[in-house]
């Protein structure tokens, strides 16, 4: 098992928040740091001081940090056209010295495409999209130096691309493909993916989830094992009650409610919810951390599954 920090920008943060957080999670010996790629704050948050673009963040993370791992979990395909996107996630890699991973969907958030003027296709439209695009960066990201690239596809068009610059990492980024689609999103994973994250389910939807998404394999001709298997969840975690409630508390949730949707409880009581999921097939796991203020919340975190 693997343990990374996930994190929710766009409910209101700055960049030094986050910079001091992914420091202090790589210190901790965390495996990951990763991002939500969105715009618009969701619930009952002001939203302020604002978002912080995902991408912009990870270029600067590449250099203020030095092993950890950075990505999205998720961003969605109607937010940068892909040629744009291809050479930000290459420059980037290379600037991390190959640490990057590339959380890759088709977008659901309505409202945050209306806020920002973004144009929001209907879902068979983002579904091929994001299908074009995963095809497309598998072919520019292995295709060598010097060699031109064309598509013509019914969403996306390349001319005489150049490709360029290609990834640090050789193969390129390791793609994260999430969801709970049991048709389109499995043949994806399967075809294209490193990674395949449920995002916020209980345990026993995870292993069905997993189940579909190896059948999708074996019919491909994959072994399913290639595949990481993950999951991400809220974690609020306290030593005593009164320390879960306020944690609880600043971010506005109701303790019974976390304990039911997250890792959320004393930590015996997360512990004891992660062995579900690992017992479910569940290899990699994503903390999401609401207050970025919280360091002794990872110190607590690190105590409990890195020692």
């Amino acid at each position: 098992m693997d343990f990374r920090i996930f994190v929710e920008p766009q409910q209101g943060t700055t960049y030094e928040r986050l910079r001091a957080l992914a420091s202090h999670a790589e210190d901790l010996g965390f495996n990951g740091f990763f991002t939500s790629d969105h715009y618009l704050k969701m619930g009952d948050s002001d939203g302020l001081p604002g978002p912080t673009d995902a991408w912009t963040t990870l270029a600067g993370l590449s250099r203020d940090t030095s092993t950890i791992r950075l990505g999205t979990l998720v961003t969605p395909i109607t937010f940068r056209h892909l040629g744009s996107l291809a050479i930000s996630v290459s420059q980037i890699d290379q600037m991390s010295d190959g640490r990057i991973e590339l959380g890759l969907g088709a977008g659901w958030y309505e409202e945050e495409h209306k806020a920002q003027g973004l144009p929001f296709p209907n879902i068979g439209t983002r579904f091929n999209m994001l299908e074009e695009s995963l095809e497309i960066l598998n072919s520019i990201w292995n295709s060598p130096e010097g060699e031109l690239f064309s598509y013509d596809g019914k969403s996306i068009q390349f001319s005489n691309s150049m490709g360029l610059p290609k990834p640090k990492q050789e193969k390129g980024p390791p793609i994260i493909i999430g969801g709970m689609g049991k048709k389109k999103t499995p043949a994806l994973v399967a075809k294209y993916a490193s990674e395949y994250n449920t995002p916020f389910v209980s345990p026993a939807d995870f292993g069905s989830l997993v189940s579909v998404v190896k059948d999708a394999c074996a019919k491909l001709g994959r072994n399913p094992e290639d595949l990481t298997y993950s999951c991400a969840q809220v974690f609020c975690c306290g030593e005593n009650e009164t320390i879960l409630n306020n944690r609880a508390s600043a971010i506005g949730r109701d303790v019974d409610e976390l304990r039911l949707n997250g890792f959320a409880g004393t930590p015996d009581e997360v512990s004891s919810k992660i062995e579900t999921f690992k017992q479910r097939g569940c290899d990699r796991f994503y903390l999401q951390i609401l207050d970025d203020c919280d360091l002794e919340h990872l110190d607590l975190a690190a105590e409990m599954f890195l020692k």
